[in-house]
């Protein structure tokens, strides 16, 4: 079971694709951050990060922040941001995945909302539509940017979809 909305967050440091090292606390002091733990074969974390990473363009620089943390290696990692033109930082939690055992995570994809005081705002596993509308909603409330809409109205959204 993942970690509960309201619960403290375990403190991380890992590296990333591109081998900078990226601090939990030092990220949650400049606004809330938005973690999804992923493998590049789940079929869910594929039709997924579009969206996600739709909401972190829409975001630009303004606070919040969002990470991908990846139970693969760096070659298979990179090969899935290209395919999937993720931007956003992607940091590599290797075998025995000490970060993903301290959050709980079972499925993926699993996504937690952090907010700046280290408490998880929303925990998410699977695609649930309700739950990334509300990440999108709370992530442009708490920069002060007004977002166009996460789903296109051409695109058929299934309420959720598991991990």
């Amino acid at each position: 079971m993942a970690l509960p909305v309201g619960k403290a967050v375990p403190q991380f440091e890992l590296a990333s694709t591109d081998k900078r090292t990226y601090s939990l606390q030092a990220a949650l002091g400049q606004g809330p951050l938005l973690v999804v733990f992923f493998k590049v074969t789940c079929p869910t974390c594929q039709y997924s990060f579009p969206f996600i990473q739709r909401i972190y363009n829409q975001l630009g620089d303004k606070g919040a922040k969002v990470w991908a943390i990846s139970q693969d290696n760096v070659q298979d990692s990179l090969r899935f941001a290209k395919e999937y033109q993720v931007s956003f930082p992607i940091l590599i939690d290797e075998y025995p995945y000490p970060v993903s055992r301290a959050y709980s995570v079972k499925y993926v994809p699993t996504l937690y909302l952090i907010s700046p005081d280290s408490r998880i705002q929303l925990c998410s596993e699977g695609f649930s539509k309700v739950d990334f509308l509300s990440i999108h909603k709370t992530l442009a409330e708490s920069s002060g940017v007004v977002l166009a809409p996460l789903f296109e109205s051409h695109e058929r959204i299934p309420e959720y979809k598991p991990g």
